[in-house]
């Protein structure tokens, strides 16, 4: 048993960025940070994106140097999970025996990728992208003319097409809504990125329902549809969504739903524990709900809120959700958030068809949100626009020469 520290659980890049602000506003005791991995803490946009495509090299993904952590005086310890929490006694138990007191606690587990539940999802070839491990083995089987049948038309989904497709494989995406993203972007958006894959060869299929996946001495060789249809494949991928990896909060007692609750400071329910995150509901004081983003600017950001508020400091995570994709030509910010019955149009500047646009998400003329498409250095006036909860009127905001920082001085 050791003394009590503060104790990170999860060494994912919000377990990192945790690490390091407690170092920067001064902590100078103790701070264990505990993963499961073997590797230390990465950020992982790149799986997806430029290290799935082998632009990135591999050193470019983690958060530090490996010898930050020792000068730092960060107690790293990989390969190891926390089986139990004991909020009474602020206790924390690794699988391996070793207990620690800790003052306090900061739970930064992430998330699970939603598995596949059709007969034969468990054969060899059914691949999830979450892990290093995951981008490498698809990185290998990524090859001219390998047949690729991704299921899930979401963002993983997308840019592992267009990573297999800049690679050379044939690529099918098997999506079940009529047209990929059309739950968080709504039909004329979504139709931008259908547009896209099929023009660079994917075969896109909407309406699809997996029945199962087909195979051979152990290992998969294809994926069976609800209307018979067999697609042929190499290598199958997985991506119809996450969740939130709550176990060890719910077996300590903490408040979960849909995700760990917690304050706008990223309190739990237990008052020396935090969470942040994927796995962190937060209320947010702007927005006025809760919240769980999965997305790396959360997880990048409530870390810095939630070791602020560890160490006794008034912090309130407020940022606007923010998310990006990269596909093919194609580059994408977006800003805000917007429930799905919870806008009454969509504005856009400039034309989906030509890729080069910006869309709002308007409620009473207020803007929600806002996506920049292959249009840069124009996040910060979509995020004037939507913290100031100011009507703007949506035809100087569809016209492209009205400048945006303008609107709120009109």
């Amino acid at each position: 048993m050791t003394s009590g520290a503060h104790v990170i659980v999860g060494a994912s890049l919000a377990g990192a960025r945790a690490a390091q602000t407690l170092r920067e506003e001064g902590f100078d005791g103790p701070v264990v940070l505990i993963g499961q991995e073997s590797e230390r803490p990465y950020e992982r946009p790149p799986l997806s994106k430029g290290y799935l495509l082998g632009k990135d090299p591999r050193e470019k993904i983690y958060v530090h140097p490996q010898e930050w952590y020792a000068e730092h005086g960060i107690d790293l310890r990989l390969g190891t999970a926390v089986v139990s929490i004991a909020p009474a006694e602020h206790q924390v138990t690794l699988a391996d025996g070793i207990r620690f007191d800790y003052a306090k606690l900061l739970l930064a587990t992430g998330s699970q990728p939603r598995r596949l539940t059709v007969p034969g999802a468990d054969l060899e070839g059914v691949c999830y992208l979450r892990r290093v491990e995951d981008s490498d083995r698809l990185r290998e089987a990524f090859r001219p003319a390998a047949a690729v049948a991704i299921i899930g038309g979401g963002w993983i989904g997308l840019e592992t097409a267009a990573a297999a497709r800049t690679a050379g494989a044939e690529v099918t995406v098997l999506e079940a809504a009529e047209l990929p993203l059309l739950g968080p972007l709504g039909r004329e958006c979504a139709q931008v990125f259908a547009d896209l894959h099929r023009e660079h060869g994917v075969d896109l299929r909407c309406g699809a329902r997996v029945e199962a996946i087909t195979g051979a001495a152990g290992r998969a060789d294809g994926v069976r549809l609800a209307d018979g249809t067999r697609i042929e494949a190499d290598v199958i991928v997985v991506g119809v969504g996450i969740t939130p990896d709550t176990a060890l909060a719910r077996a300590a007692g903490l408040a979960v739903d849909n995700g760990i609750v917690t304050d706008a400071s990223l309190c739990t329910s237990e008052a020396d524990i935090h969470a942040a995150g994927d796995v962190a509901n937060a209320y947010h004081p702007l927005l006025e709900r809760h919240l769980r983003v999965e997305h790396w600017a959360n997880a990048l950001n409530q870390p810095q809120t939630a070791a602020k508020a560890m160490l006794g400091q008034n912090a309130e995570f407020d940022r606007l959700p923010y998310f990006f994709t990269d596909q093919y030509d194609l580059g994408m910010e977006y800003t805000g958030y917007v429930d799905p019955a919870g806008h009454d149009r969509v504005v856009f500047r400039g034309d989906p068809a030509t890729r080069e646009f910006i869309a709002f998400w308007l409620a009473g003329n207020r803007v929600l949100a806002g996506m920049n498409v292959n249009i840069w250095d124009v996040t910060d006036p979509i995020q004037a626009l939507v913290r100031s909860g100011t009507p703007i009127d949506p035809h100087k905001l569809a016209d492209p020469d009205v400048p945006l920082e303008t609107l709120l001085t009109a």
